[in-house]
């Protein structure tokens, strides 16, 4: 009996975990024969695999094949398993070298006629594959960019099986056809969307933005501290050209950011082909017909995928006209808010999304979305329960809350060369966040928002004078405790956007205030 080894990697969300590939030869009925937990796609690779390695010029072992995943109890799914498959049973027909494919991790699938396919999910895998020791990664030549991300791993590219086997046996690469330019109409549909979203939202300007000197500052206070916000108002009053605009006051992504923001992205298969590191804060802006599972992630079995909060990991997450979200939908956000991460938990696997967001909602202030007040028909009942679909728990986990004024005639009007444009304010917002940094620089947390409630008090309390202007409203029980942290941390905010060394009286006053949406 032929035995052969190499590795591959499974992922379940972001955390990817090494599987050995066994490949046996025996006596029996010729064929192939999977174990190890693989799922529809998976069971599939036996097809994809001979079919290759015939059109390959290689020979199939006419015996019987077993080709174990380990650990097998640990589901596995997808067709990035098809390239370790392929070479373990190579290996074991003693058509490659063994010991030549012994450490190695491949990751790619395998097209009919032996080429091999880029899969996504292929930076955390490589991560994973750091981790564990390897020190070679074969992926597909589509795959590169993205695997070679990960420092301290040798990352080779193959385009077809016959040009890995000749890497294997220490032979020269065999003469390929080049591969045709990728263009849009190759590409994932969810990769051409974000592409052309990505390309509007560049010419995006706060300076767009006619009037509304509140909605600006709340946006500004929201940038330098990674708060979230709540903005309502009547229609056309630009509560979405302000959201949109977000994005543009932020920084960069550093490294570390980076690097999960991306990896999220490749197992959702939403990273564009052009970009293997994502290095600015994502956008995403469900509809609000969106359900549960594509706002936090789902799926059936073992097939789970990050949602709308996970792809905003590092970033925005805009919720426009909010009260329309279904029932429940926008609850279900209220663990990430605090936990910063999405655990999705399923029969046979539970997997982990990180989903440290700013989540922005909008609303008008009632369902006939009247463009003034004064032509408004709802009752104030109707108003009531209209804005009570946004429930208490979420709106009390909502740092910054304005009610946004009709744009007046005046401002219509205003020479909009003379507004402030995104480039002047998000200077404002990197020397504040700098500040932070700094203060922050011994602790793990890099904005105001992320830092817990206990080292909020312990590490970070502001004096009691200035706190003394929240003992009424703790006592009247407008403010909750959480509603106290997070009145602290925008004071926080403040006091590094005016230069400040610790929050005073007016700093927490204002920071109430926005809180309570008195602005």
């Amino acid at each position: 009996m032929a035995l052969a080894r190499t590795r591959a990697v499974a992922l379940l969300g972001v955390d990817g975990q090494i599987v050995d590939v066994e490949a046996a030869i025996t006596n029996g009925v010729p064929g192939l024969h999977l174990v190890g937990l693989p799922d529809t796609a998976l069971s599939e690779a036996r097809d994809r695999v001979r079919a290759a390695i015939f059109n390959s010029g290689e020979t199939w072992p006419n015996r019987h094949v077993t080709v174990s995943l380990f650990p097998a109890s640990m589901p596995k799914r997808g067709s990035g398993f098809d390239l370790a498959i392929s070479v373990a049973v190579l290996g074991a027909n003693e058509a490659v070298p063994i010991e030549a494919c012994a450490g190695l991790v491949m990751i790619g699938e395998l097209g009919l006629d032996g080429r091999i396919r880029p899969v996504s999910g292929v930076l955390p895998a490589v991560l994973t594959a750091a981790e564990s020791g390897a020190d070679t990664v074969i992926v597909a030549k589509g795959n590169v960019s993205e695997a070679s991300l990960v420092p301290d791993v040798k990352v080779v590219g193959v385009g077809s099986l016959r040009a890995l086997l000749a890497l294997l046996r220490d032979l020269p690469p065999p003469e390929e056809p080049e591969e045709e330019a990728a263009d849009l109409t190759s590409r994932a549909p969810a990769d051409v969307l974000a592409s052309r979203a990505e390309a509007r939202r560049g010419d995006l300007d706060l300076a767009d933005v006619r009037g509304q000197p509140v909605g600006r500052k709340v946006l500004e206070i929201s940038a330098a501290g990674g708060h979230h916000v709540c903005f309502t108002g009547p229609p056309g009053c630009g509560k979405t050209m302000l959201a949109e605009r977000l994005p543009t006051l932020l920084p960069d992504l550093d490294r570390g950011a980076a690097l999960e923001v991306t990896a999220i992205h490749s197992v959702a298969g939403t990273l564009p082909a052009d970009q293997p590191l994502i290095t600015r804060p994502p956008f995403q802006a469900p509809h609000h017909t969106a359900s549960r599972a594509a706002l936090v992630g789902g799926g059936a079995g073992r097939l789970i995928r990050p949602g709308a909060a996970s792809l905003a990991h590092r970033g925005i997450l805009f919720l426009d006209e909010s009260p329309e979200f279904g029932g429940g939908v926008l609850d279900a956000l209220r663990q990430p808010l605090e936990g910063g991460e999405v655990v999705i938990a399923r029969s046979g696997a539970t997997a982990r999304f990180p989903a440290r967001f700013t989540m922005l909602l909008a609303a008008n202030p009632c369902p006939c979305a009247a463009p003034r007040f004064r032509d408004c028909s709802c009752a104030p009942s109707v108003r009531r329960r209209y804005l009570a679909r946004m429930s208490g728990p979420l709106l009390d986990r909502v740092d910054l809350k304005s009610e946004l004024e009709e744009v007046t005639r005046a401002e219509l009007r205003y020479d909009l060369t003379l507004a402030e444009s995104s480039e002047v304010v998000a200077e404002r917002v990197l020397t504040a966040r700098e500040r932070t940094r700094r203060r922050l620089a011994d602790t793990p947390w890099r904005t105001n928002a992320e830092i817990p409630g206990r080292e909020l008090r312990r590490r970070f309390a502001p004096p009691h004078a200035a706190l003394a202007a929240l003992d009424r409203p703790l006592a009247d029980g407008r403010l909750s405790a959480r509603g106290l942290d997070r009145v602290v941390r925008v004071a926080w905010t403040l006091t590094d956007l005016r230069g400040k060394e610790t929050p005073t009286t007016d700093e927490v006053n204002e920071a109430l205030g926005l809180w309570e949406g008195r602005t």
